[in-house]
């Protein structure tokens, strides 16, 4: 395809909190580059995930905080600063060259408090990572917690929020009000404490995501019936090990109105030799790459973002109905796993078939860490980077990325 023009538009952090380290000052801004959806009415919402967190080694090495080391065999322990900033709904406006930053709206149960981006407390088959203090003392799990990612909107202005904690998939107003949370099921008492109701309607399947590796991707069909979802990466089904080796995710399409699976597919990861930024930065492995994001460009046809850090690809993938994976996959007890087959080199499933879009290793100049897409027309796309709420001096950037041809 032609080269896009690319530009990045105007935008400017909002500074929410500084905090005195040993090292150095901690320097918190608003982190809304998690997901992005644009509704029928043209307005734009971007969802923050969990809240500042910082891995254990950063804390060390970066902020001098000695006290976390300890957690440092945890190796997915995460040391949580600010309690206070948690997951939000933010909405946005283009206005030219520039993003305004319009409106913040913490996700809240009933009562109004904001949610924490606290872990819940893991169920039977699902792990979840543990969080301390800055001063390395735990942080007691919260059941009603979230680790917002994905954002879809649809036409009655509900918003789906994809969360990787759970996984869990969650419906909120404007507001950021929970009206509903759906969760694997067995996974019932993991949230029944929570602010809000709940419903364990997700196939039981979807807790043996690998752990902070869940729902990031959600795309929302133009009639609001279906909600196609991307695990971020190959589950650790039946272990992590296998996780870590498969290079097969898994993307469901749901029922909107139950939380019943309507399909499943599979869409096969890039090998690491071919994220070239990355690459030039130290060695990368196969569990390195993820899926972010999704967006519907057509009835039965997702656009997909794909990447590893430095390095975002687009690809255009059709939900052909050749490619649907028989029920029996879906069940937790089949023998082998999709995971293994993958992970062996032996499946014998069909897969989607990937058109390529968008390469940043051919454009330096566009940030790493994309997460955030919303199609603006046919052939204008919005995308923007996580900033990791400011804890490595990253600046959030908007990116305007023109086509020749529509995508959509």
């Amino acid at each position: 395809m032609p080269a896009p023009t690319i530009t990045r538009l105007r935008f400017e952090d909002e500074q929410l909190a500084e905090i005195q380290c040993p090292k150095r000052l901690l320097r918190i801004s608003r982190g809304l580059g998690s997901g992005l959806t644009r509704s029928s009415d043209g307005r734009l919402f971007a969802i923050g995930d969990r809240g500042p967190n910082l891995k254990v080694k950063l804390a060390v090495e970066t902020y001098g905080l000695e006290a976390v080391k300890e957690h440092g065999a945890k190796g997915s322990a995460k040391v949580m600063p600010a309690l206070e900033i948690g997951p939000a709904l933010v909405e946005l406006r283009l206005d030219g060259d520039r993003v305004e930053l319009i409106r913040t709206a913490a996700l809240h149960g009933d009562g109004g408090k904001p949610l924490t981006g606290l872990p819940p407390p893991g169920s039977d088959n699902s792990r979840m990572e543990p969080a301390v203090r800055m001063d390395g003392t735990p942080l007691a799990p919260d059941p009603g917690g979230v680790d917002s990612e994905g954002i879809a909107i649809a036409a009655d202005g509900t918003i789906w929020i994809g969360d990787e904690y759970g996984p869990s998939l969650l419906q909120i107003n404007a507001n950021g009000m929970v009206r509903m949370r759906w969760v694997p099921a067995g996974a019932e008492a993991t949230v029944a404490a929570a602010p809000y109701p709940s419903e364990a309607v997700l196939p039981a399947l979807a807790a043996r995501r690998q752990v902070n590796r869940g729902f990031e991707a959600i795309a929302l069909s133009k009639d609001g019936t279906r909600l196609h979802l991307a695990f971020q990466s190959p589950l650790a089904h039946p272990d992590v090990e296998t996780h870590s080796a498969a290079r097969h995710v898994r993307l469901w399409t749901l029922d909107t109105s139950s939380g019943s699976l309507l399909a499943q597919y599979l869409y096969e990861l890039d090998e690491p030799a071919t994220f070239a930024r990355d690459l030039a930065q130290g060695p990368l492995q196969r569990s390195d790459i993820k899926v972010s994001e999704m967006l519907c460009v057509g009835e039965r046809r997702l656009l997909i973002l794909e990447r590893a850090s430095q390095t975002t690809k687009l690809y255009v993938v059709e939900l052909d109905e050749d490619c649907v994976i028989p029920n029996e996959h879906a069940e937790e007890a089949t023998r082998p796993t999709i995971e293994q087959m993958s992970a062996a080199g032996e499946l014998r499933l069909p897969v989607l078939k990937k058109r390529p879009v968008l390469n940043t290793d051919d454009h330096p100049q566009v940030s790493a860490d994309l997460e955030g897409m919303a199609l603006l027309d046919p052939a204008t796309l919005l995308l923007v980077n996580d900033n990791d709420f400011g804890i490595e001096d990253v600046e959030t950037a908007f990116w305007l990325v023109r086509f020749d041809d529509p995508i959509a």
